[in-house]
């Protein structure tokens, strides 16, 4: 079944009053099935380097070159160039690997406007659930190599640093090719969410390693390790047949989450950086929002932590009202005091798919990994056509003018990553009152 058709499910949850773990759990063993059979095909294999980068890239492009070159040098060398099994740079590398005889994997995905594998692929696998597909191309590499790209080469590359800084995957070179393209990103990581907020520590991009040829790449690449197999994270064995009981976690954190997500009819999700301290404008602004979205009859949704979350579960507890929150495991990670009804999850992806689930808008205020992570999935989503368009509202031009301006002049001008239409999935405001007029906007709708 395709995503949106999937989603649209979920989202007939949100509004109806059954069990969709009763009703549709076959859709359950869907994904089950996909998890066994992704994580069955990267069991075979090893020395794995995962390239991302655009689907738009054409073959007389200098980055479609470079991606074919750093392909060839790794299916020399014995390492297994994996991709997202699409075009552009995916076919690139892929391209490269398979004409030296290389071992060359694509992951699929099967989206709205179709996107076949290409046909310079050694072994595939088919996905019809986003999620599942990216679990596969972020766990198991030694490295990851990210070319220009959009807002899934973002996604991705988020998912990747935030789940290296929060320990749930081992800590590999993130290499981006193109030194004009990623600059202005790395500057804004590292002087706006980093010396501004203070939401990245230093050591969460010591992995981020700008080089501008193939063969710069591959003197990084060459000097990693493999590591024991990712399976040890979900699965202990390479056998179908006796996949271990993680996989049956994973399931359990979805039926919760969609069940959890029945409670919350009509709601705002609310997410940002945990390092803002009471006494800033920000949590002032977010609790007057949250506030004022209470009143419009919206319930709150946060991850649950401090700084940002802490002010609207704060309001929406002052108000009398459920404080809601998705939570992740973490040693010494601990709510903040206003939350009151919440879920917890073992697996950042299964959070990360209720966090991205139906939901009547999302607040992104300054944050870090995680909330780039969040607001470049949602605009992949939508993007896609995976998810009905949703508000999404990025609070405070002056911490998202940088990245704003990078999206424009970069993805939409210069590489054409993105189209045009595409930087109207989002909404930069510094003013705490046009917020509220937009939710109550689009709460009477």
């Amino acid at each position: 079944m395709a995503y949106t058709e999937r989603l649209k499910t979920i989202q007939d949850v949100a509004k109806t009053p059954y069990n969709l773990a009763q009703t549709d759990s076959w859709k359950l063993f869907k994904v089950m099935a996909e998890f066994v059979e992704g994580y069955d095909l990267m069991s075979k294999y090893k020395n794995e380097v995962t390239i991302f980068g655009s689907a738009r890239t054409y073959e007389n492009d200098e980055y479609y070159i470079k991606a074919r070159k750093l392909g060839e040098i790794l299916g020399l060398n014995n390492f297994t160039v994996i991709t997202g099994g699409g075009p552009g740079i995916m076919e690139a590398a892929n391209r490269g690997a398979f004409q030296v005889k290389g071992t060359s994997i694509g992951l699929g995905i099967e989206l709205p406007m179709e996107q076949k594998i290409n046909p310079y692929v050694t072994d595939s696998v088919d996905f019809s659930y986003f999620f599942t597909r990216k679990v596969m191309l972020t766990t198991p590499s030694q490295a990851f190599v990210y070319f220009p790209g959009g807002y899934g080469t973002l996604d991705e590359l988020f998912q990747a640093l935030n789940e290296m800084a929060l320990g749930f995957i081992q800590k590999v070179p993130v290499i981006l090719v193109g030194v004009e393209f990623w600059t202005p990103l790395v500057n804004f990581l590292n002087n706006t969410c980093h010396e501004i907020l203070g939401a990245i520590k230093p050591e969460d991009l010591e992995m981020l390693k700008v080089v501008e040829t193939a063969e710069e790449a591959y003197d990084i690449i060459k000097n990693t390790e493999d590591h024991p197999n990712f399976l040890d994270n979900i699965s202990n064995t390479n056998s179908v047949t006796s996949v271990n009981w993680r996989i049956f976690r994973v399931m359990a954190e979805l039926v919760e989450g969609l069940d959890f997500l029945q409670s919350l009819p009509k709601n705002i999700t609310i997410l940002g950086s945990n390092k803002v301290s009471k006494d800033s404008h920000y949590y002032h602004d977010v609790y007057n929002i949250a506030q004022e979205a209470i009143k419009q009859d919206f319930t709150v949704l946060t991850g649950g932590g401090f700084g940002i979350a802490e002010a609207a579960n704060k309001a929406s507890a002052e108000a009398g009202k459920p404080a809601y929150a998705t939570l992740l495991h973490q040693a010494g990670k601990t709510m903040n005091q206003y939350v009151s009804d919440s879920i917890h999850f073992r697996f950042p992806f299964t959070r990360q798919f209720i966090l991205t689930g139906p939901t009547n808008q999302y607040l992104f205020c300054p944050g870090g990994l995680g909330t780039l992570h969040q607001l470049f999935e949602v605009l992949t989503l939508v993007q896609t056509h995976k998810v009905d368009p949703t508000p999404l509202i990025l609070y405070d031009d002056k911490f998202w003018s940088p990245l704003t301006d990078y999206i424009k002049q970069t993805l939409d001008q210069k590489y054409r990553t993105i189209n045009p239409a595409d930087l109207n999935l989002f909404k930069v405001t510094s003013n705490r009152d046009e917020v509220i007029d937009m939710i109550v906007k689009n709460g009477q709708k």
